[in-house]
């Protein structure tokens, strides 16, 4: 490996801000063992001024034993005309007790002037008070340059001559914030090639995802000689939110030679994932790197490619982030893709070319009648037994009636009835339901359930329906796909109809085949 870049992330204090993010104590305890475990240099934990549950937070992270990452916790400079001693902010600054700090103050002058109404002169008086302060008081310190690049366009002598001020303070770092997120290339590159020539002190780069840049101007700052990269592990934070450390740290390390996070790099797509989970937000599987489609293909001569050669449509290996090759099936997809597609569960129908090309034209004509496997491997598999006579049912539907009634409280509301034939034996139930669909299943899983007692543990856990042709409007056809677990593991399966509650039907009972044909 080459030069190392400290990766410092700020999931927890700017993607925080972010809408629909609202960690509890517990969920920031997690992120934090989950980053560390990732391995970057810096854990930018909060504002322990800002509130009682950032001071609790930190009371807790300090009684964890971090096996890499420091700490940090978030604060301005001391007020104007305050002696920074007597300062609140930086007293809560000093009691969150980190070994690091991340001080942030003004670098345009408009913000100095008009936003904290104070004079040029005063504002650097701030930044140099603060920075020596806590630099005194054995703590590593990292000074935020905010709005430096807004900063430097508008007055470039003042905003180098705050980076110069915080180095004669003793800043262990400073990092250019581009904090409205809008510097395009070009200007940062002119504004950080002054920068290194103004100050002798390790530099680090702060960019926001407004103009959609924020990975290239992160990019672009270490080439130039930054050595110091702060973002959010999955781009989280106000507005557009901002820079992708998922993106930032394979590009770094696996195209450029940098050094950032070593071999834990292969852990990368599991823990972008899991960091999701904790705010609880829905994964965006289009990310580059970490995303299910960043390594997923569908075009026939693609997937034909790289079955030849790897790497004729892949730029990188994606094992190396923890990711997986996955061949999507499709009318767009050939005779290659279903046959590697079959390796894994029919290896000795993979290597048919006949059972391949049928399968093939099969797939093409229920993917123009509404099918799509792509999100539903389950009824795939199901799919294929069928066609090649492997598939044995091991019940039908006789009957099914769903009632939906006004919810009132005299009135069931929704209710199922479905009769079964297992081997001969008919056996019918009823269930209540929240929702059509959900009853379904419950009488379903109860009218089979003494035949097969495992289905008890199976539950319904994602459902998704997508209208196929909407210029039929109501006459439309739909496509259901549910998701189902048994606690262990999660599947997918599919119905398509032009009555939803059909296609839900079909959709549950591949999901019980699933279960039975195991």
């Amino acid at each position: 490996m080459g030069v190392k870049i400290d990766i410092f992330d700020s999931t927890l204090r700017d993607g925080a801000q972010a809408r629909g993010i609202n960690f509890s104590l517990s969920d920031k305890m997690h992120m934090l063992a989950l980053l560390d475990d990732l391995g970057v240099d810096y854990i930018e934990a909060g504002n322990p001024a800002s509130n009682p549950k950032e001071r609790k937070f930190f009371e807790e992270a300090n009684k964890t034993e971090l096996k890499h990452a420091k700490l940090v916790a978030f604060g301005s400079t001391r007020r104007k005309n305050t002696p920074v001693e007597e300062d609140a902010g930086v007293k809560a600054l000093m009691d969150a007790g980190t070994g690091a700090v991340a001080v942030f103050g003004k670098a345009w002058d408009l913000h100095a002037l008009e936003v904290i109404g104070t004079t040029l002169e005063e504002n650097l008086n701030m930044i140099y008070d603060t920075l020596l302060y806590l630099k005194q008081s054995g703590r590593e310190v990292i000074f935020d340059a905010e709005h430096f690049f807004d900063g430097y366009k508008a007055n470039p002598d003042y905003a180098l001559k705050v980076l110069k001020t915080a180095a004669r303070a003793g800043a262990d770092t400073i990092v250019l914030c581009d904090t409205n997120g809008g510097t395009m290339p070009h200007e940062l590159e002119e504004a950080v090639k002054a920068s290194l020539n103004a100050v002798d002190v390790k530099l680090g780069i702060h960019a926001h995802n407004d103009t959609e840049l924020a990975v290239a101007n992160s990019i672009i700052a270490v080439r130039l000689g930054v050595r110091h990269v702060q973002g959010t592990l999955l781009g989280y934070g106000e507005r557009s939110g901002n820079a992708r450390l998922s993106s930032i740290i394979p590009n770094l390390q696996l195209k450029m030679g940098y050094e950032c996070i070593g071999d834990n790099i292969s852990k990368l797509y599991a823990l972008a994932r899991e960091a999701a989970e904790i705010t609880n937000l829905p994964f965006d599987e289009t990310l580059p790197y970490v995303g299910r489609n960043a390594f997923a293909h569908k075009g026939g001569m693609h997937i034909d490619g790289l079955c030849k050669a790897k790497g004729s449509f892949e730029h990188i290996e994606p094992s190396l982030v923890g990711n997986s090759r996955e061949f999507l099936l499709s009318e767009v997809a050939g005779r290659t893709a279903m046959a590697e597609k079959l390796k894994d569960v029919f290896p000795e129908v993979a290597a048919d070319k006949e059972k391949v090309g049928r399968l093939v034209d099969k797939l093409k004509m229920l993917e123009s009648e509404g099918y799509s496997f792509e999100g539903a491997e389950s009824s795939f598999r199901l799919f294929v037994m069928k066609e090649l006579g492997l598939r044995k049912p091991k019940f039908s539907l006789v009957h099914f009636k769903v009632n939906d009634e006004p919810s009132y409280a005299e009135t069931f509301g929704v209710h199922a009835v479905v009769k079964v034939d297992v081997n001969g034996e008919t056996r019918m139930a009823a269930a209540e339901g929240n929702g059509p669909v959900n009853a379904l299943d419950k009488a379903l899983r109860e009218a089979l359930g003494a035949f097969f007692p495992e289905l008890k543990q199976v539950t319904l856990t994602d459902y998704r329906v997508r209208v196929l042709n909407s210029e039929a409007a109501t006459a439309a056809r739909v496509r259901v796909v549910i998701e189902s677990s048994d606690g262990r593991e999660f599947w997918r399966t599919m119905g398509v109809s032009s009555d939803v509650i059909e296609a839900s039907l079909y959709a549950l009972i591949d999901s019980i085949d699933h279960v039975l044909l195991k």
